[in-house]
């Protein structure tokens, strides 16, 4: 599943958002967009996932034109797992798994035997059998995400959008998150606020400055001190961990404050 982002510039109120965006994400990659606050993740990630409309520019999955493909169609080839993912009504887990399913069925189908075991399974993979009974509400963060993740998985789409999926969570949760999503062998976009956490997971990162992509390439490539200088203000110190053998970064001072 190759996701490709042409020439995409997005308005509001006839101020540029998003500058002649290109992104090109192969299948099998797991790839970070880290930025500053306000440069313009999320607003990328609802042009590719169609909650905006680019005014100029496409986005292509395996070629096919995602503005030509209806909402069940995208769903089917895309899953999403945002921010925003508010729940009004509590729910059973399975039921709020289950959802997945909707890009399969037709209006009013019931769930099938197969729907169940799908969603069953995904609830294995994100390590909560045993909470299917269990309300939504009464969750942690930490199991939210992970059933959000499950429902996400329950779609059986090859390619997955995640807008800061570890936020609000603590240490242990956020490095479950992301084992999971990086033991599925799919191909993963995600807004990501840790550098670190880009650095250990993400095989390509994107790097954003008001409105524009202006780097990416590998952790080691894109993660440097002047870009943490240049992009985010502050000063840090980059090395190769011996520990992880990966990009690890330690935060120094405020430098623009």
């Amino acid at each position: 599943m190759k996701l490709k982002v042409h020439n995409l510039f997005y308005k509001i109120f006839g101020k540029d958002i998003l500058k002649d965006i290109n992104i090109e994400i192969e299948k099998g990659d797991f790839v970070g967009l880290i930025g500053p606050n306000g440069c313009g993740k999320s607003t990328l990630l609802k042009n590719i996932y169609r909650v905006y409309r680019p005014y100029r520019g496409t986005v292509f999955i395996d070629d096919c034109n995602l503005n030509k493909l209806t909402s069940k169609e995208t769903a089917r080839k895309m899953a999403v797992m945002v921010q925003e993912n508010n729940v009004e009504f509590d729910v059973k887990v399975l039921d709020m798994v289950i959802l997945g399913r909707y890009a399969h069925k037709k209006l009013f189908e019931n769930n099938s035997k197969y729907d169940l075991d799908i969603a069953r399974i995904s609830l294995k993979e994100v390590g909560l059998s045993n909470y299917e009974n269990r309300n939504f509400f009464s969750l942690s963060g930490g199991e939210k995400q992970r059933v959000l993740i499950a429902r996400a998985l329950t779609q059986k789409a090859e390619f997955i959008i995640l807008d800061e999926p570890t936020n609000y969570l603590d240490i242990r949760c956020q490095f479950q998150i992301m084992d999971i999503l990086k033991n599925q062998k799919i191909t993963v976009f995600s807004s990501i606020h840790d550098l670190n956490i880009a650095a250990l997971y993400c095989n390509k990162i994107f790097v954003m400055k008001e409105g524009k992509i202006i780097d990416y390439g590998s952790s080691e490539e894109v993660i440097t001190e002047n870009m943490i200088k240049t992009v985010f203000g502050v000063n840090a110190k980059v090395e190769i961990s011996s520990y992880i053998g990966r990009v690890n970064v330690t935060y120094t001072s405020n430098i623009n404050v």
